[in-house]
């Protein structure tokens, strides 16, 4: 290997993405695994100028000690951050950034795609049509697999952020009245189309049909959807979540669940992914899906043009395009 070579910045993309991650000048090291383990990925990262994490990959000190001291930024595959220690990486002067944006159509799709199949039953009505018992019965009766309406409805979005809004807007075809539980004032939920109310989420989870969290996981955030909350909402309710497992008490949603004191819920995210809550796992008034809120092919593209212009910004001396922190 020349001088040349060897001095070539060294990005290091910890599992497969879609697409090609472009670094002019740099010797990218793109995974050809779907997922690696923990101390592949450490191997892996030895010697990097800029590593492009996913969002379970843990960024600790052991993360950083395996990077080297020419490790300078760090891009999480996600908009979410939670995963790594910002505080730490800003001590050792590793810059880090994300991905905004690029997630936002997708999840909004999927938090109305758990909205949809919660209401109207879809899990156990796809069940049923794979039976031998649908051929034999014929015709359902008139009473069976009765779904919730939407129309009209209230919808609560906790966490008044661009996927919140994302959601929101996609209920204007069901005619529902939007509301916004935020830490500040959001004028863009308030203004048409979408003229929603900001309230306590208290009066947001008494007056909702429709709960959806789209909330960053913080210590504040953690358990925001508690048994108490959920003691709040209408027997009538369902409650979506497609931010972070950790902000909902799965053990008490389990219990209201199979008590029926709520309609149903829609999750993508797990309290303790990628392990699911034993006791949602044969319930028929939960959907379940593997955290493929951004999974549409057109947004994780953009992802990855996204990390490509952060990697090159930092290797350029610049501050990350998307910096958080």
């Amino acid at each position: 290997m020349s001088q040349a070579s060897a001095a070539r910045p060294i990005v290091v993309v910890t599992h497969k993405v879609p697409g090609e991650v472009v670094v002019p000048g740099a010797e990218v090291r793109q995974s050809p695994a779907e997922k690696r383990s923990r101390d592949e990925v450490l191997r892996a990262i030895a010697g990097a100028s800029f590593i492009i994490t996913m969002y379970f990959d843990k960024v600790d000190a052991e993360f950083l000690d395996a990077a080297g001291p020419n490790l300078r930024g760090i891009c999480n595959f996600a908009v979410g951050y939670d995963n790594i220690d910002v505080k730490l990486c800003k001590s050792r002067g590793v810059k880090v950034a994300n991905t905004p944006g690029a997630v936002t159509e997708g999840t909004a799709d999927l938090a109305w795609t758990l909205i949809l199949a919660c209401a109207r039953r879809l899990i156990p009505a796809d069940r049923f049509a794979r039976t031998e018992e649908y051929a034999r019965r014929g015709p359902l009766g008139i009473t069976e697999f009765l779904g919730m309406d939407l129309t009209g409805r209230t919808l609560l979005i906790v966490g008044a952020g661009r996927i919140g809004y994302a959601t929101a807007l996609r209920s204007i075809g069901w005619g529902m009245r939007v509301l916004y539980v935020a830490r500040s004032r959001h004028l863009d939920f308030e203004l048409a189309p979408l003229a929603a109310r900001r309230v306590s989420l208290e009066e947001g989870l008494r007056e909702a049909d429709v709960v959806s969290v789209h909330t960053p996981l913080t210590p504040d955030t953690r358990h925001i959807i508690d048994a108490r909350a959920i003691s709040l909402m209408k027997p009538t309710a369902m409650l979506i979540n497609t931010s972070r497992g950790p902000t909902v008490d799965e053990a008490a949603l389990v219990e209201a669940l199979t008590a029926k004191r709520i309609w149903g819920a829609g999750l993508d995210v797990f309290e303790n992914e990628p392990r699911v809550h034993p006791g949602l796992i044969g319930l028929d008034n939960v959907v379940l899906a593997p955290h493929i809120g951004s999974a549409e092919t057109k947004y994780r593209l953009l992802m990855t043009e996204m990390v490509s212009d952060n990697a090159r910004a930092v290797l350029a001396g610049h501050e990350p395009v998307n910096p958080v922190g």
